[in-house]
Order: structure tokens, then C-alpha cells, then sequence
């Protein structure tokens, strides 16, 4: 496991090409070039946790005078590292209590000036009976954190904290559709201390990994600044957590020429890799960044209006729940135009093989949900390999025969057993990357 704070910062090269604008507001792409707008649509400022870096060296020596709780849950410096680039806006830091029950029963906040947004999942940190006693006995209205690797380093500072009792049950039941101890994001909630904590946070630097992926890793104002560089009037965003296959390409080829249909002139595509916590059966970060730049490279997706990034979030699998989360976020990066397609965020019952949700009600909750309504959700048409045309296109039903569905898990059998899926279906290096992968990780079980 790499923690954020193990290496020094990356050097410059990992921020994007044009310097960051001034200013709170968000990137707002232009309507189309053959359409005129009579509205205008204003847009919450990021809130970015991150201090100044003149502010930081005082916050710091108050920081280890502090009472500290270490953070050696892995989700929870991913969302402390999601608080802190302003994904989360307009949070100020962990949820105090009335933020959490908003977001519980309403999947959404409703901030000091009475305007609504969209949070559908609880960003929240749970602390032991024994942290809490020590942080209350010590008198003092703060607490610092830091993280498993480095316990004695402060990487930030929770402010005005407010404690409350964490009712796991009632929070799996409502985020995640159930509270089977099978299911990868209640177990965590589970093992969890039985006290929330919310507060106001101040974190104390950036967040770099030193894993080779911190350049993928832009913030919210980061990737407004690429897009304003780039010249883009339509943002659109795919998220995944798989690695892309040609049927993920077409899909995303084909919603950028409807934008230019549409009038846009310079659409440009984010793909947005999940960057934290997934499941252990999960291609890993660092292969899916690979063959993702493989896909560009080989251009089965173009470079010059693609933007490859990682989106710092831990998965929850909490399928239509966890997409408003998916979409929010983005929103708040400036992306105007979100593709959704078949169960989101979705994933099998603990109990057996069936899906745990109804595979097409994310796309139909992200059509209808409050605080969302800026974003436009891109109408995702099914593509499967055509037997007859050796290659992947969009499923024609009057030839249902002639189509082979290949889904993830297939694709990572084929990889897992050293077999090659049939011609067209993936990019030749990209497929590569994960032929790889898979060769390495037998051979680490034993050769098998």
C-alpha cells in the first residue's frame, strides 16, 4: 500500500500544461457554436481544503501539539485526499451530523444560502470510544490526523469537531442496498469505530503517491485549467474502473461526433479512472492507467481530445446511490456531459450471482436526480464484438446471433488464463498490458 505522504512531492511536470486561473468559480464549457443561450447558469465555488502554503508551516507546529488520530483505514485518507481538491464541494470536511442525515435520507445538502446539492454518499470518519475520550478529555477544540505509514506526521487538522454515533447498520442499509458483511464497502463501514467525527478540515499539503501516476492525478481546478487550454465548449466524461475494451471506444467515439453534430466544436473526452480502494479482483490502478495510455497511443481513442485522469474516490459499489456521487464530482470539474451505461457503480449480491441492483436504474436516477440538473447524461448505446464483421459495434437485435457479449469478468478470464479474446475486440498493446499482468500475477501464486 502507498500512502500519499511517504515520498517527496512530484515534480512539476504532474500539473497540467497551463498555469491554474485565479478565482473560485467553476469552468463553465460554451453552449453550442449554432445555439444561443437566454439563461445563465451559476455554478457553486470549489471549496479546497488544501491551506495556503504560507499558512501551512504555522498550521503544522499547531498540528503536533494536537491530539492525533491516525488514519489506518485506507478509504479514509482517499477521502480525506477527495475533501481536500474541493470533489466534494461545497463540504468543508468530514460531514458533521446534519450534514450526514441530509445526505442519508435525502442524498443531498442543503448549504447556508439555502441552495441544494446533490451528495449521495457520506464522507464521513468514524473514530473509536477511545479517540474520542482522548480528543473531548484534552480540552482543546481540534485534532490532527496523520496517516498509518508516518503516525507522528500531521497531514491535517480537524476543527470544531462534532461527535455522533455511527449506526452502521442503518448506514449500509441506506448507501449500499444492504448490510451483508460480504459486500466490500460494508465490511469496512463494519470493522469501523462506532463514533462519526465531523468537522471543518484544513489539510496540510498536496497529496502525491510516488507511484508514477501522480501526473494522471488533476484536481478539479486543475482540470478546468486543461480544458480552458485545450479550448474545449463541451466537456463529456466516461468513468470506469476496468480497463477500456474497443466497444468503451466506440461508445465514446461515437458521443463526441453527436456533439459535433450538436454544434460543439471542440469536445473534449475525460476518462476517469477510480484512483482509490477496489476490490481485490479489481485490475489494479497502475495496469488500467497503462493500458488506458496504450488505447490513446495506439489512437483507438485520440490524443488530441482525450484526457486521461485518475479520480482519487474509493468505490463503494453502491450502484445508483454511488453514481449521483460519480457525477457530482465531475460537475464540480467542470464537465458538462456524463456517459453512463449499465449498472453503475453495480456489483453482485454477496449471496450468489444475481446483481444486487437493477442494472439500468443508475442511468435513470442520474436523469432525475436533485442537484444535478447542469449535468447532461449522454444516452449509452449497448456494443457487444460482431462474429461477422470481426470487430466491436453497437448491438443490432435483429441479428441478436451474430453478437458476442464479452463482460469484465470475461475479459479477465481470458487474461487470467493467458487466452487472447477474439481479433478487434481490444487493442493489440492495450491487451497486452493486461496479458501481462495476469502472466506476472501467476506466476507470483506459483506458476499455475
Amino acid at each position: 500500500m502507498i500512502h500519499p505522504w511517504q515520498v517527496p512531492p512530484s515534480p512539476s511536470s504532474a500539473r497540467p500544461s497551463s498555469s491554474v486561473a485565479a478565482g473560485d468559480g467553476l469552468y463553465t464549457p460554451s453552449p453550442p457554436a449554432t445555439t444561443t443561450t437566454t439563461t445563465t447558469t451559476t455554478t457553486s465555488a470549489l471549496v479546497e481544503l488544501l491551506l495556503p502554503e504560507s499558512q501551512r508551516d504555522a498550521a503544522l507546529a499547531e498540528a503536533h501539539t494536537l491530539p492525533m488520530v491516525v488514519l489506518t483505514e485506507e478509504t479514509d485518507w482517499q477521502w480525506l485526499h477527495v475533501l481536500s481538491e474541493g470533489w466534494a464541494s461545497p463540504l468543508r470536511g468530514f460531514m458533521r451530523e446534519e450534514e450526514y442525515l441530509q445526505c442519508l435520507h435525502f442524498n443531498c445538502i442543503r448549504d447556508a444560502d439555502g441552495h441544494v446539492h446533490n451528495q449521495s454518499v457520506a464522507i464521513v470518519l468514524a473514530i473509536t470510544d477511545e479517540q474520542r475520550q482522548r480528543i473531548e478529555s484534552s480540552g482543546q477544540d481540534a485534532f490532527a490526523l496523520s496517516l498509518s505509514a508516518q503516525p507522528e506526521r500531521p497531514v491535517a487538522i480537524v476543527r470544531r469537531p462534532e461527535f455522533y454515533v455511527h449506526n452502521k447498520e442503518e448506514r449500509c442499509a441506506r448507501q449500499l442496498g444492504t448490510t451483508h458483511a460480504g459486500h466490500p464497502y460494508a465490511a469496512i463501514i463494519h470493522r469501523s469505530g462506532e463514533w462519526l467525527v465531523g468537522g471543518d478540515v484544513e489539510v496540510l499539503q498536496r497529496f502525491r503517491y510516488g507511484d508514477g501516476l501522480d501526473a494522471y492525478r488533476l484536481t478539479p481546478r486543475d482540470l478546468q485549467a486543461e480544458f480552458r487550454r485545450r479550448g474545449a465548449d463541451a466537456v463529456f466524461v466516461f468513468q470506469l474502473r476496468n480497463p477500456i475494451h474497443n466497444g468503451h471506444a466506440l461508445l465514446m467515439t461515437s458521443c463526441r461526433d453527436d456533439l459535433l453534430r450538436r454544434g460543439y466544436r471542440n469536445p473534449i473526452l475525460l476518462v476517469h479512472q477510480i484512483g482509490g480502494k477496489v476490490k481485490q479482483d479489481d485490475v489494479p490502478l497502475r495496469e488500467r492507467i497503462l493500458q488506458n495510455q496504450q488505447v490513446i497511443e495506439e489512437g483507438i481513442l485520440d490524443p488530441e481530445t482525450t484526457l486521461l485522469g485518475i479520480f482519487p474516490s474509493p468505490m463503494m459499489y453502491a450502484g445508483p446511490t454511488e453514481v449521483q456521487w460519480h457525477a457530482k464530482a465531475r460537475m464540480n470539474a467542470g464537465c458538462q456531459f456524463y456517459i453512463v451505461g449499465r449498472d453503475p457503480a453495480g456489483i453482485k449480491h454477496p449471496d450468489g450471482e444475481r446483481d444486487l441492483f437493477d442494472p439500468w436504474h443508475g442511468k435513470k436516477v442520474l436523469q432525475r436526480a436533485p442537484g444535478l440538473e447542469r449535468l447532461e447524461i449522454l444516452p449509452f448505446r449497448l456494443a457487444a464484438y460482431d462474429k461477422t464483421a470481426g470487430r466491436m459495434a453497437f448491438f443490432d437485435p435483429s441479428r441478436a446471433d451474430d453478437f458476442l457479449f464479452i463482460s469484465g469478468t470475461k475479459m479477465r478470464g481470458f487474461a487470467a488464463a493467458g487466452e487472447t479474446p477474439p481479433e478487434g475486440f481490444m487493442g493489440k498493446r492495450a491487451w497486452q498490458v493486461l496479458a501481462d499482468y495476469y502472466q506476472r500475477k501467476r506466476q507470483a501464486e506459483g506458476g499455475k
